[in-house]
């Protein structure tokens, strides 16, 4: 059998992904310090557990509408609307905005590709970006035309709008960004819109990370500090798809649960993505997370915060490092003394036990090394420890 034949060109023009080489390389050793996966170190909250216990013992089990069970749209629908200041109707039949449940945010990402993009159309993607951006497009027959955003990572107008062609269906930004931790200001926000606009283009506001905003860089809004975000302009949801989830935030990222909000004839087209491929969510798992919204995890992002300082002090003393301002991510610059690639750099570590995610991974550079902070703080710091005496060398 010539299986080179029967592979498609689809399949032969992806790579497997650099994370999960990565992570099944970790699997091999001995009591690494693992610094490589973006998995939550706190357990799923209980009434999170609970409710997805009860939805199995009460026998939800079974398929669920395409976009999700009522009770968590709903849940959804007055977040996104107490949130952002959405219409209070969002994902409503009445409603020009639509919303749906999804197989997570990378499930969400998918549809929202192959109800866009036609073989040949361009999405704009930040580079460094999320590191399924590039295939998910590719896969779909489109092409992700990279920003780029060294050396602050922000993907500002400036920068996207030269990029812009006939062919161009969407912008995607991720803000708190994978993987660098950078979140865009609410100015930067604004502008981006506005020329999407302009160019009658979508905006997708990949938010996954929505939650892990910290303090310093929130901004004043609705009462309080909020997270910056494309959504929060006015009439954003005519120009707008926000993508969120459920497995950063809560600790569930095995569950595979988001959600999407925006123009409701981009999500109806989602949708009839879903019912040929996802089919739906996890059936008792949308009832897990129906009361996710109502735990607060406040106290959980302040201790990542002070994560995010110890990184930033003790690698900031021997290169640079972009402070993030949410995500547990930081994209550090391999030092140009070291004369080394982030490659080279993740292989000398690795002779150390310490496993981190070369930058190469994630851009079309490969000079800097990408490190997650969601670990204990004493593996946190046992692993800085290396990463200081490695970049003094």
């Amino acid at each position: 059998m010539d299986a080179d034949r029967l592979i498609s060109d689809r399949c032969k023009g992806v790579q497997a992904s650099g994370i999960r080489r990565v992570f099944e390389l970790g699997a091999q050793l001995t009591n690494p310090i693992d610094l490589s996966i973006g998995q939550p170190d706190f357990p799923v909250p209980d009434p999170v557990k609970r409710a997805a216990i009860e939805a199995i013992e009460q026998n939800r089990n079974g398929y669920t509408l395409s976009q999700g069970v009522p009770a968590l749209r709903q849940a959804c629908s007055k977040r996104i609307a107490d949130d952002l200041g959405w219409p209070s109707d969002t994902g409503a039949p009445q409603s020009d905005v639509g919303l749906m449940v999804t197989t997570g945010t990378s499930g969400a990402l998918f549809l929202m590709m192959m109800a866009l993009l036609s073989p040949g159309d361009e999405i704009i993607i930040p580079d460094p970006y999320f590191v399924a951006y590039p295939s998910m497009a590719s896969i779909c027959g489109g092409v992700a035309v990279r920003c780029d955003t060294y050396p602050d990572f922000r993907m500002t107008a400036e920068r996207v709008e030269p990029l812009i062609t006939k062919r161009t269906k969407a912008v995607l930004l991720n803000s708190p960004g994978n993987p660098t931790g950078v979140v865009m200001s609410q100015r930067e926000c604004r502008e981006l819109l506005e020329l999407c606009r302009r160019k009658g283009i979508v905006l997708i506001s990949d938010e996954i990370y929505d939650e892990f905003c910290f303090a310093d860089a929130q901004e004043a809004g609705n009462g309080g500090g909020v997270c910056p975000s494309p959504a929060r302009e006015p009439n954003s949801h005519n120009d707008v798809l926000v993508i969120r989830g459920f497995g950063k935030t809560y600790g569930c990222t095995g569950w595979r649960m988001g959600f999407v909000a925006g123009p409701k004839w981009l999500i109806t087209e989602m949708t009839k993505m879903q019912q040929f491929t996802y089919v739906c969510a996890p059936a008792p798992l949308q009832w897990g997370c129906v009361p996710t919204f109502d735990v607060d995890m406040a106290p959980t992002v302040q201790r990542y915060a002070k994560r995010r300082d110890m990184v930033t002090q003790r690698l900031g003393e021997v290169t640079d490092v972009a402070r993030p301002g949410g995500a547990f991510y930081a994209f550090v610059k391999v030092p140009g003394r070291m004369n080394m690639t982030g490659q080279q750099f993740f292989e000398k570590a690795l002779q150390r036990n310490l496993l981190l995610i070369p930058g190469g991974v994630f851009s079309d550079r490969d000079t800097h090394f990408r490190i997650s902070y969601a670990t204990a703080p004493d593996k946190l710091e046992r692993g800085l420890e290396v990463l200081v005496e490695l970049m003094k060398q």
